[in-house]
Formats: structure tokens, sequence, C-alpha cells
């Protein structure tokens, strides 16, 4: 266990106070020894760090970084599919560049997302319409309250949008996740991807084609993070805000709004789910109520990515600073357009209420 450390060492919006100390696990074992040697104290779990907004204050206890490694491919199926295990530490992106390499299907629209695999199911990561509930079998989890690990499906976690049972409890740590790859072409479901690849949404494409389309796409926007990378934009959580999911009459109310705002023939970007709500786009509601890309936050600290105004970044600022900046453009969204937009990563010490 080390001694003292800075959150902001941790985060890729670089931004977060003290923790006490940190241990870094890389087996189940020495993840439920950590657990045991800090019980009585408040343990931060920590992946990659691509997710997070810890307070100036820091933590009061410690910080179990989950550094789990392992990739094993189980036999193929007569069907062509192969489950994939791979341990909560594994980087993401270099997870789904070798089973690209391999010839497996089914991740490249996630490529170039920031982070560790084993946060990747507990917020149902996604992209490019693409999640991982459309590839997850398994997951092995450690029972904090009883010590043990068990494996529960996908089916059992209630994946929803940016949504499962495992966010915002601290009760289970993922140690490790099953894939149900396979080797058939991936439909390209995204029109912005179809169009850079050149195809119909719905058509398929080469894995590798799919990958390097995504992984342009994500650079051009700042959401790549690269070891040699100068790009301010990349100091960020990626998406702070989850794009709204609005019922029949809160459409209604946002439809109006946005009409009387814009005028009556504006088109905006709407997307039907299956179970009669309507998507909106985040972004285009916080750039059209006035928050462009590149809006600056308190003194200059801390503003909208300069590449897609989803995106949050600092500018050597501070936490209250970042969340400050949310916080208006919140407001700014629900009075110019009566919806209510909720933050995407995850809060450590600090609310997002005012």
């Amino acid at each position: 266990m080390s001694s003292a450390v800075r959150l902001a060492d941790l985060t890729t919006l670089r931004l977060g106070g003290p923790a006490p100390a940190l241990v870094t696990v890389t087996t189940p074992a020495e993840l439920a020894d950590a657990l045991r040697d800090a019980a009585g104290a408040e343990v931060l779990v920590l992946g990659g760090g691509s997710n997070l907004v810890v307070s100036d204050a820091g933590v009061d206890g410690p910080v179990v970084r989950i550094a789990i490694p392992g990739i094993r491919y189980g036999a193929e199926r007569s069907d062509g599919s192969v489950d994939v295990t791979v341990g909560a530490g594994e980087n993401w992106e270099a997870l789904v560049e070798q089973v690209v390499r391999h010839g497996l299907t089914g991740l490249a629209p996630l490529s170039g997302i920031p982070g560790s695999t084993g946060a990747t199911p507990v917020q149902n990561v996604g992209a490019y319409g693409s999640e991982i509930s459309d590839l997850l079998a398994s997951v092995t989890l450690y029972d904090r309250a009883d010590g043990t690990l068990r494996s529960v499906a996908a089916a059992d976690l209630r994946l929803g949008y940016r949504s499962s049972a495992l966010r915002g409890t601290d009760r289970a740590v993922v140690t490790d996740v099953t894939f149900r790859l396979s080797r058939r072409p991936t439909a390209v479901r995204y029109a912005e991807l179809a169009a850079a690849l050149g195809v119909q949404p719905g058509d398929t494409a080469p894995e590798p084609q799919i990958r390097e389309a995504v992984l342009a796409l994500r650079r051009a926007k700042g959401m790549v993070i690269e070891p040699d990378t100068q790009d301010p934009d990349t100091r960020s959580a990626g998406s702070f805000f989850t794009n709204p999911i609005l019922d029949g009459t809160a459409l209604a109310r946002a439809e109006a709004a946005i009409r009387t705002r814009l005028g009556a023939d504006v088109r905006y970007p709407r997307y039907p789910d299956a179970d009669g709500r309507t998507k909106l786009s985040a972004a285009w509601l916080i750039d059209r109520a006035g928050f462009g890309k590149g809006f600056l936050g308190p003194g200059g600290r801390v503003g909208v990515s300069t590449k897609h105004s989803l995106a949050l970044v600092n500018h050597g600022g501070s936490t209250a600073d970042l969340l400050a900046l949310a916080r208006q453009i919140r407001d700014g969204v629900r009075a110019a357009f009566d919806v209510e937009l909720h933050p995407e990563p995850v809060l450590v010490g600090v609310s997002f209420d005012d």
C-alpha cells in the first residue's frame, strides 16, 4: 500500500483532492485482502479513472485500484461465437484492439473509450449505436458483504441506458467480464458512423474499418486519450451529460419550448425508443441553449470542449469550477427547453444539486 496520493493524478479530468493511501490489486484474493484491511473505512474502488468527478477535498478512506489482468478466449462454437473473459483491470481500448485483430466482431463501435474493462458493464457503456449489453454474457463479482465471488448473468444486471444494477452501489466489485463475440460482420447502426464508412445504416462493414472510422470520429471530438496527445480537450470525463429520454408528455413540453425558441420549422434530433419514449440529443440542446463549443466556465479554468459540446474540460481549474459550469448548463437547458439534464460520471464526495 502506498502513502497519500492525489486523486487528480488518477483521473482523466485531472481533478480531485488527496486520499490517505492507494493499494493496487491484481487478483481477487488481493482485492479481498485490501477491503478486509480497510474494514470500517469508506473505500474508493477505482479503475481507469475516466468516469469520475472527485471532490477537491478528496476522500477520507483509501483507494483500491483494480488492475486484475487477463484475456481468455473460449472455444469457438458451431455458430462462430466465442466467449472472451477479461480481467477487470485490462485497458478497454487495448482489449478492443486485440479482439479485432483476432477477427472477432462486435466491439469495434466501442473503440477509443478510455478506462478499464471492469467499469464498462457498470454504466452499460455505449457509443455509435452499440452498448455493452449487446455483447455481455456475464460478470464475476466480489461481494463485499459476505466475501464471496459469484458469477452473474447479464440478464440479471438490469442493464439500461448508461445504467445497471451495479451503478450507485458499492456492495460488489467487478473482477472479470465475459463477452460473447462472433465472426459475423457488424451492422452499422449509427448514421454518423455509416456516413464515415460510406454505407447505409443497417449495412455491415469490416470490423477493422469500423474501428478506424470510430477512432477518427472520436479523435475529431477530443474523445480519445492517447499517451502522446497534447490535446487539452482530452482532459475530460468524456460525455458529461446523458441524453435525456422523455415520455410523451415531457416530449410535448420540450418540443413546444424548442419551437418557441428556435422557430416553428426547426428540426431536432430525436430517437424513438422501443418503450414509447424518445431520446433527445443532450449535445444539441446544450449548444442551442447558448453553451456552444469552447464556452468557458468560471474564470476560464474549465469549459465546454472546443470539439464536442457534451464534454466539459479542465483548463487548470477545480472540481468546484467544473460543477459550477455543469449546473449553469443544466439550468440553462432547463430554462430554454424544459428538459432536465443528468450527469453521466460518478460523483465522489460532491453533489450535482445546488
